[in-house]
């Protein structure tokens, strides 16, 4: 049994890309886009009529509109191959404002309603900044499902669970980055400051009853990915899961409520001003949380410029 089978047995595994032929490949649960991958898929000659496909059923839309009906033909695309849910995700630039995150939320949802999807198949993904955890409990008390990202610490996922949302998605990727960037350091896979942070949200989710999924995220090597097997789900690139099919090395149970049960934690309970201040005193989570905001604003604006030129 290769790992990828192994896995599957402990963990639900997510196929993090816009690439249906890998969806089909690999098997997934479940699956993520954001714009980044969309991006990328429509630039490649395969999915590019796709594209041409939404710009010709809408030719008085917005290119931002545009962007809404290409992300949910890709969601549709991805939903007839996969028995689980997708995650769509807003637009960044709206990632500070409370109002705007609820509104497309609803949007998104109503054009997969409006294709025969329910919403219960549909998670909207949302930046974990303190107004989009706002926007996201509004949108869960309405029963439409979140999924947030850019999430880099411990407070973002206590506010988090706070707020009663569907799941979250730790950036175990990015935040090794950050820290052998800062440190000149190579860490070994239990070691990693990314997977210790996922195991730590998790143990603090299992201690005081949280029933929140934790979803680890963008991840860079294997090793990252084998050490946190029995998290409640881990979202994998194509060339990730290519590799662990690859292998045929043993899987331990790393996380296990067991373990989590007896961890050592005080409960938080995050104000806004609590959990403003501890972002911002954690640098990692602060530069990251920005600078994906950023990257993501900017590979919209990249999609919004491909629609212009191909209209």
């Amino acid at each position: 049994m290769n790992q990828l089978q192994q896995l599957k047995k402990v963990t639900t595994i997510v196929a993090d890309t816009g690439d249906f032929q890998s969806i089909k490949t690999y098997l997934p649960q479940d699956a993520t886009t954001n714009p980044s991958l969309i991006l990328k898929a429509v630039q490649r000659a395969e999915y590019l009529p796709l594209l041409i496909k939404v710009i010709n059923a809408y030719p008085t839309a917005s290119n931002n509109e545009i962007i809404h009906h290409l992300l949910v033909a890709f969601g549709l695309q991805i939903l007839s191959i996969i028995p689980g849910r997708v995650s769509t995700e807003t637009n960044a630039h709206l990632s500070f404002d409370t109002e705007a995150i609820i509104a497309e939320g609803h949007h998104l949802i109503a054009m997969y309603e409006a294709a025969g999807i329910k919403r219960e198949r549909v998670l909207i993904k949302i930046a974990s900044t303190w107004e989009g955890i706002q926007a996201a409990e509004i949108l869960e008390k309405q029963g439409i499902r979140c999924n947030m990202t850019l999430l880099f610490c411990l407070e973002q996922a206590i506010a988090c669970a706070q707020a009663g949302v569907q799941l979250i998605s730790p950036f175990v990727g990015r935040i090794y980055d950050w820290y052998k960037k800062n440190t000149g350091l190579e860490y070994s896979a239990e070691n990693d400051p990314g997977v210790l942070s996922v195991k730590q949200i998790y143990n603090y989710y299992r201690k005081f009853g949280f029933v929140t999924e934790i979803m680890g995220a963008s991840f860079r090597n294997t090793g990252q990915i084998i050490e946190l097997a029995g998290c409640d789900l881990l979202t994998i690139s194509p060339d990730l899961l290519q590799k662990l099919s690859e292998s045929d090395e043993a899987v331990p149970i790393r996380l296990d409520k067991q373990t989590a049960a007896a961890s050592k934690f005080t409960e938080l309970k995050l104000t806004e001003a609590s959990f403003r201040l501890a972002v911002n005193n954690n640098a990692m989570a602060a530069e990251k949380l920005s600078e994906g905001i950023r990257l993501f604003c900017s590979d919209t604006v990249k999609l919004e410029e491909l629609i212009a030129s191909k209209r």
